[in-house]
């Protein structure tokens, strides 16, 4: 059988169709610069399965990213990754949180240092305010105690609390604590088709009504004229001149076939691991210990939320909550009584019997549906500071490797105890928690840090290689640090920066 090579030339090509891949793509082709988006994954389709929970929990119909390796325990996993248009996106809970001031500068965490950025909060604020645009983000400025400067407000107004969960905030207030009607991505409103189910935070969306990478990304893109989208194609190595310098073409299989795609700029954004393990896999006589790799931080400083899902039950109220997830705090976020920062809380979609199910699975449904009627749900994530000994690294097969051991694991303790209290204080006298391990790395970040200085960061401010003038990466590999809030609307904001200030076609 004779393998077909098809050649492609594009202005940019942008491997990958997440946060960063596909708001880097409406950004540029805003601009009139043609935009070819490389997709491994298809369309998610839209169907019944998408709002059932044990389609998408027990029976994991949309994890499609195969297995990867836990080196630091020598065993398999299957991740918490998806290969779609739009990327993880399809199933985020659309909590679009701005960063800090203080995750942009060095500090003193419980248990190290998280470094700073090469650039300022100030300098990215003008983008989250375009991103938050982007995403049709509903929100309150001055809202929460902590909230950053902003040069403008949300253009669409929070989601008012269910009746269960403004009842909750009101007992959180008398602690002393000060909730907010948290900043979410949901096309709820006049002519928006969100109709505030119990099936968004941890689903894909039957309506499309998620403001995600594909609705609020990719499709506007395509809608200018000026952007292609091929699915379906694997990207495994990108091809550099004879000076090592620039990348000349990507090469990739779509099926039998294989796709050489020429272009003046690349860019890649596969996620924290997956695109670091592509530069690791193109490695060259002139790269060879992988593409962009002089400093030899390819992949290394893989970092991921420390977090914990936790429930607090009163058997004898119900929670009436349909779309719960609409409140968060941040009263610990980067100072405590503890002498440093905690972390963020904020609601989870409301948790089912099945969701349960999938991490205890020795228990009756039956209980865990009653059980689920009872209980209000919280997420919280702290800190995991970089550390050059969390890395990703490709076994014989070029299949991805985790090697990676929690650290500032004194702040996320001492979370998990305010948080508990908090919820007793509140009303539920049981609280029932699990942390989140290799497996849910939907935050995962930093294996392609940034900085100034070549020899400490494989990236600069605008995510440009420091080793090949061609090359960018736009995705969460590019975080110095993890902060400690989600990390989907800082991506989206770095891309539309890269975009404006990032000469992407020089």
């Amino acid at each position: 059988m004779t393998t077909m090579v098809t050649t492609i030339e594009t202005d940019v090509a942008i491997i990958g169709s997440g946060m960063g891949g596909g708001m880097l793509a409406r950004a540029l082709t805003e601009k009139g610069i043609q935009v070819l988006v490389l997709e491994r994954g298809t369309r998610l389709p839209r169907e019944s399965q998408n709002w059932d929970p044990t389609s998408v929990f027990l029976e994991n119909r949309y994890k499609n990213a195969g297995i990867w390796r836990d080196g630091s325990n020598h065993r398999d996993f299957s991740p918490g990754v998806h290969y779609y248009v739009g990327g993880n996106t399809k199933v985020y809970g659309a909590s679009l949180i701005r960063f800090r001031e203080i995750d942009f500068k060095a500090y003193e965490a419980a248990e190290g240092v998280s470094p700073a950025w090469p650039f300022t909060y100030d300098q990215l604020e003008p983008y989250y305010l375009k991103a938050e645009s982007a995403l049709r983000v509903r929100g309150t400025a001055g809202a929460d105690l902590t909230e950053p400067m902003r040069s403008g407000d949300y253009l669409y107004p929070a989601l008012e609390h269910e009746k269960y969960v403004a009842d909750f905030a009101k007992s959180l207030s008398r602690q002393g604590l000060h909730p907010y009607q948290m900043a979410m991505g949901i096309d709820l409103g006049a002519g928006g088709s969100c109709i505030r189910c119990n099936t968004c935070d941890g689903f894909p969306c039957k309506l499309g009504a998620k403001n995600d990478a594909e609705t609020c990304g990719i499709d506007p893109a395509l809608a200018t004229g000026n952007a292609q989208l091929l699915e379906g194609l694997i990207i495994t190595r990108l091809i550099h001149d004879a000076s090592g310098k620039r990348i000349i073409k990507a090469m990739g299989r779509k099926g039998e076939d294989e796709i050489e795609i020429n272009a003046k700029t690349f860019v890649v954004s596969a996620g924290a691991a997956n695109s670091a393990a592509l530069l690791l896999n193109s490695k060259s006589d002139k790269h060879p210990d992988g593409l962009s790799n002089s400093s030899g931080l390819v992949g290394r400083n893989w970092m991921v939320h420390n977090a914990t899902f936790m429930v607090g039950l009163n058997p004898a109220k119900k929670n009436s909550s349909i779309f719960q997830k609409t409140l968060s705090f941040n009263d610990w976020y980067s100072e405590s009584q503890a002498g440093y920062g905690l972390g963020n809380v904020q609601m989870l979609g409301k948790l089912q019997g099945p969701m349960f199910k999938a991490s205890k699975p020795w228990i009756p449904s039956s209980i865990l549906k009653a059980f689920a009627a009872r209980t209000i749900d919280i997420y919280l994530e702290s800190e995991d500071l970089p550390d050059t000994e969390n890395r990703i690294t490709l076994d014989s097969k070029g299949g991805i490797v985790i090697n990676w051991v929690p650290n500032n694991m004194k702040a996320h303790y001492e979370l998990i105890s305010q948080a508990r209290t908090a919820l007793r204080k509140a009303g539920f006298p049981f609280v029932f928690k699990e942390r989140m391990g290799i497996e849910t790395n939907s935050h995962q970040c930093g294996t392609l840090v940034a900085g100034n200085n070549p020899q400490k960061s494989v990236l600069d401010q605008f995510c440009r290689s420091h080793d090949v003038e061609n090359l960018f990466v736009v995705d969460s590999s590019f975080f110095p640090s993890s902060a400690a809030a989600n990390p989907a609307l800082t991506i989206a904001a770095q891309a539309f920066r890269v975009a404006e200030e990032g000469d992407i076609l020089r």
